[in-house]
């Protein structure tokens, strides 16, 4: 066992996973006092001492993202002047992650910049899960775990023993990845080609691999606005695959008119993570949340005692 105690904050942006986590952990969510000023500054600061222990602080990355990473730097900083012993910061969702390069002229590389201020305010660690692309582990000069769920997705698709499955990626980036599920899952595996004009805007020009008369699993690692999943959908009827048709994805972001979308397109079950919270009004008929609590609570305590991670998720 690790010598320091183990000590978990959260943010405001996912308390309930932060809860399960603590339960999963058979410890409390350590207690902060956060306020506001008049104009709106953040003030937050733990109550009781850090000083020489393990913390790993939760926040994820909703909607209301910019608030919630400002948070997340203050918290941070208020640690590191508490004399934590070490700063581990567990994001399930990375916000700023699809900037990761530029591919028009004067465009940022935010994800490297929100990788350097995570950096500044005193992370020594970063617990992450399904970046939007591996190589943004290299933004940061520290380690960083990128967990990948693909085997609680595998996992729940088994049981339900599918008749003439196919895995289907919906651009060429993700193909890598959504190959190994197919291969878990013992199945094919096809690929939709797109191309994206402007942000949250996607046109399919190719399919490939064979659909026809097979029942197709869309595999992404988010769905925002919906776009791209259901545009794959109809590309993929349009070639013979059968109605029914499942989609699943890591991070539910969900930004309208998302939910409208996918009730439009008649998937026959959405399968998310709760990497990302999701209100009552983004919860729909056919809609099942799988939690990542166990995976991420194994992981936090694997760290803490300086045992590889690599099995918990491989």
């Amino acid at each position: 066992m690790a010598s320091q105690p183990l000590k978990l904050f959260a943010g405001s942006s996912h308390p309930a996973l932060a809860q399960e986590v603590a339960r999963q952990l058979g410890i409390e969510v350590s207690e902060t006092i956060n306020n506001r000023f008049a104009n709106g500054e953040i003030y937050i600061r733990p109550v009781e001492t850090v000083r020489g222990q393990d913390v790993f602080v939760i926040q994820t990355c909703t909607d209301k993202v910019n608030e919630e990473l400002m948070e997340l730097f203050i918290l941070l900083d208020s640690l590191k002047r508490s004399f934590a012993g070490k700063i581990h910061v567990v994001i399930p969702h990375y916000g700023y992650a699809r900037q990761d390069r530029v591919a028009q002229p004067r465009e940022p590389i935010t994800a490297k910049l929100i990788a350097d201020l995570i950096s500044a305010a005193g992370a020594d660690h970063v617990i992450t899960m399904a970046l939007h692309s591996d190589q943004e582990q290299g933004f940061f000069n520290f380690p960083v775990d990128n967990l990948n769920p693909r085997k609680l997705f595998v996992d729940y698709f088994k049981k339900k023993k599918i008749k003439d499955l196919i895995i289907v990626s919906t651009d060429a980036g993700g193909a890598k990845d959504v190959k190994k599920f197919a291969d878990m899952c013992g199945v094919d595996f096809a690929l939709v080609h797109k191309t994206r004009p402007k942000a949250n805007v996607s046109e399919v020009l190719h399919v490939v691999g064979e659909v026809e008369g097979k029942t197709c699993l869309i595999y992404d690692d988010m769905i925002d606005t919906g776009g791209s999943v259901v545009n794959a959908a109809k590309a993929l009827r349009d070639r013979g695959a059968n109605k029914d048709m499942y989609l699943a994805a890591v991070h539910a972001v969900f930004s309208d008119p998302a939910v409208e979308r996918m009730k439009a397109a008649g998937f026959k079950e959405v399968v998310v993570s709760n990497t990302i919270p999701l209100p009552a009004e983004k919860r729909f008929k056919g809609l099942t949340v799988l939690s990542v609590a166990p995976l991420l609570a194994q992981i936090i305590e694997n760290v803490h005692e300086s045992k590889s991670v690599t099995k918990v998720f491989d």
